[in-house]
């Protein structure tokens, strides 16, 4: 029988049970006390506030605690801290279709919701799937695991320079502002600039013709008048504008007086050059005129005609060339507009000039004026207002070169500031303007002689220079401003070795830049006959129909010479200049041998025309070797099928067009007459005829660029 419950005898070690009790307590004595743990006692015995309450201050912080400066919170204005982890709020905008996984954006430095265990922001990298595709061929360096250990012991043990904190990134720029829009802004205001140009300038080319006649006399006036032209672009536009600007430019950008001093060293060398040019040039006239066109030269008359002239005319170089550097003075300065709208105010004087000639000595239908019979007062008056025209454009850049802070002091310390190693930049350059020069220089003269052997108003240089004004308006409208959007795509493609991207956009050029080329061209060919009639009516039936036969010649032309610039410009974009001089050769050796063999061959009075068939057929053998030469600079692939489908139903629905639209516009010229009335009815009902029947054989072919042109305005419209 088990004995009673003792409650004073314990358990044994290890708290088991005693056989004769309850469990004791480990370490209780016999008695069940337990003895104080070595590591606890006295542990709080010198807490001298465990009898204060809770709300007792620290008498060291209570003395450092400043309670006038910070005083604590009301009570009941402490807010309870939000739940540390939870769902981030919905994005206010809908997720951007174009990319697959979006990054969020990272979050401050410290522990977040989005971070909790405070990782750095700057050192996590959030990598969606479009990430992964972007960078996959990116050859990243991976980092050195050891380069702490270079860091430590290199030089003399500096510390590693801590990482600079990224920048704040930039704010975006107010609506209707910044740099994009003040470009946009740039680009309207210089292509309204050269469009207004060149439409006075064909206005001017109008009322000299109506002036002077296309007859001997105007082409000694054109010959005098062209001359300076040549004899800037040979000795120093080709290497001011491609060398000179740039280091300019440059200047402006790098040097501590935003390159003011070498601007006045430019503008000073520049004078003085042309200076001595304009001298030499005024004492060698006679000889410039018999380089030019030997048969005026053989005519005492037309010679003494054409000297005066070119003596007026040939002081314009200097002010050419002042014009030049102070509008690229301001185009480094962020001023753009006034070197595009200041040849307007050249063209404006010389049609007053021109108008009150006609005033005084009526037109030269109505004259019969020649180099035999025009007063020396006419060829006293148009010589002056020919100058007078480039010293106001040149001056009426002085104003905004005041505007910008700009002021010029002469200065001759031209020797160790790199004005002499720049000429040496210009080789290529200079010898792509001689090359060039050299077929202008070889059709002046065959013209001329031309014009004056065959008898006929019409058929000389004049007549001629006239024809390719309006000729090579569509492309210096159209294909200019089609590449001008592309040439800073071509340019970085290139600047990146992506020779796909280059073909794309050259691709992309031509092709649109055609569908406004290809109808034009044959709408040339089809109308030039009463386009010349009705713009030159003036000099003449006679001389009017010649140039719209010349018209003709050049029409189709057009084609491969809107190609060659769009393909130039991928040379261009490699920084290559060699290859456009040696394409410039072989067009101007062409144009040159196919002049003159027209010249031989043809009678005087088509001889001209013939020229102006030689000049398209040049560009079409310099599309041809260019072509070549880009394609295989680029891999091999130029899109060439893609291409010439292109142009091949372009043509395909031009030719027709033009067959119509020709036949309506000699069928209202025979029944109505070739004067000037004719002529306008005849050019619009032909035109647009030709150019509804192109648009609808276009659609009905299902081109894609027609297709696009027309969805474009259609949009501009509302439609």
């Amino acid at each position: 029988m088990n004995a009673p419950y003792d409650g004073d005898r314990g358990q044994g070690a290890g708290g088991a049970a005693s056989p004769d009790g309850p469990p004791v307590p480990p370490g209780a004595g016999q008695d069940g006390s337990v003895p104080p743990d070595p590591y606890l006692q006295h542990a709080y015995e010198d807490d001298p506030y465990r009898a204060q309450g809770l709300a007792a201050q620290d008498p060291v912080g209570e003395a450092l605690y400043d309670r006038a400066a910070h005083p604590p919170p009301p009570p009941g204005t402490y807010q309870e801290p939000g739940p540390l982890y939870q769902q981030p709020p919905a994005a206010p905008y809908a997720p951007d279709p174009r990319i697959w996984a979006q990054t969020p954006p990272p979050e401050p430095a410290g522990p977040s919701r989005h971070l909790p265990y405070g990782d750095r922001p700057a050192t996590t990298q959030f990598v969606g799937v479009d990430a992964l595709v972007t960078q996959a061929s990116d050859d990243r360096q991976e980092p050195d695991a050891f380069a702490h250990l270079f860091r430590d012991q290199e030089g003399s043990g500096k510390p590693p320079v801590p990482p600079q904190p990224e920048p704040a990134p930039a704010p975006a720029p107010a609506k209707g502002g910044g740099k994009v829009s003040g470009l946009l802004k740039s680009s309207a205001v210089m292509a309204a600039g050269t469009l207004v140009s060149r439409l006075t300038g064909f206005v001017r080319s109008l009322v000299i013709t109506a002036a002077l006649g296309a007859v001997l006399l105007g082409d000694s006036f054109t010959i005098a008048y062209t001359l300076p032209t040549m004899i800037y672009i040979l000795t120093v536009g080709g290497g001011l504008n491609s060398v000179f600007v740039p280091q300019l430019v440059r200047a402006m950008k790098s040097d501590e007086d935003g390159g003011e001093a070498f601007a006045n060293r430019l503008l000073t060398l520049v004078m003085v050059t042309l200076g001595a040019i304009v001298a030499v040039a005024v004492f060698a006239a006679p000889t410039l005129i018999h380089m030019l066109s030997p048969t005026i030269a053989n005519n005492v008359a037309a010679n003494s005609v054409a000297v005066t002239f070119a003596r007026y005319c040939l002081p314009t170089i200097f002010f050419m060339g002042v014009h030049v550097v102070m509008g690229q003075i301001l185009n480094a300065r962020g001023k753009f507009g006034a070197m595009m709208w200041t040849p307007v105010l050249n063209n404006i004087v010389m049609i007053i000039t021109f108008g009150l000639f006609i005033w005084v000595y009526g037109t030269s239908g109505e004259s019969q004026m020649g180099v035999d019979t025009i007063p020396s007062e006419g060829v006293r008056l148009l010589g002056i207002g020919t100058l007078l025209g480039l010293v106001v454009q040149s001056l009426a850049m002085i104003p905004y070169l005041r505007e910008t802070g700009f002021r010029f002091r002469p200065r001759f310390d031209w020797k160790g500031h790199g004005l002499g190693k720049t000429i040496k930049l210009a080789k290529w350059t200079v010898l792509f303007v001689l090359a060039n020069q050299a077929g202008v220089l070889v059709v002046t003269q065959l013209s001329t002689a031309a014009g004056a052997a065959s008898g006929h108003d019409g058929t000389g240089f004049l007549a001629y220079s006239n024809a390719q004004l309006i000729w090579g308006m569509p492309q210096a409208i159209i294909t200019v401003s089609v590449m001008a959007a592309l040439l800073p795509r071509i340019s970085r493609a290139a600047h990146d070795n992506d020779p796909g991207a280059v073909r794309d956009d050259i691709s992309q050029g031509l092709r649109n830049s055609a569908v406004a080329i290809v109808p034009v061209a044959f709408a040339f060919l089809a109308l030039g006959l009463p386009m010349a009639t009705l713009l030159y009516a003036s000099s003449g039936i006679e001389a009017a129909r010649s140039m719209g036969f010349i018209l003709m010649a050049f029409a189709l032309g057009l084609i491969p010479y809107s190609v060659q610039y769009v393909v130039l410009r991928g040379f261009y974009a490699y920084e290559d200049t060699r290859t456009p001089f040696y394409n410039t050769v072989i067009v101007a050796a062409v144009n040159a041998a196919a002049s003159a063999l027209c010249y031989v061959v043809l009678p005087a009075r088509w001889a001209v025309v013939g020229m102006a068939f030689s000049y398209g057929l040049a560009y079409a053998v310099g599309v041809g070797v260019a072509w070549r030469r880009l394609r295989d600079r680029l891999g091999g692939d130029l899109d060439g099928a893609h291409i010439v489908r292109t142009y091949a139903r372009l043509c395909m629905a031009a030719v027709p067009a033009a067959l119509v639209g020709g036949a309506v516009g000699f069928g209202i010229l025979e029944l109505v007459g070739p004067g000037a009335l004719g002529s306008l009815a005849a050019l619009i009902c032909g035109g647009v005829i030709l150019l509804g029947l192109f648009f609808v054989a276009a659609k009905k072919m299902r081109i894609e660029e027609v297709n696009g042109l027309v969805g474009m305005v259609r949009g501009r419209l509302g439609r």
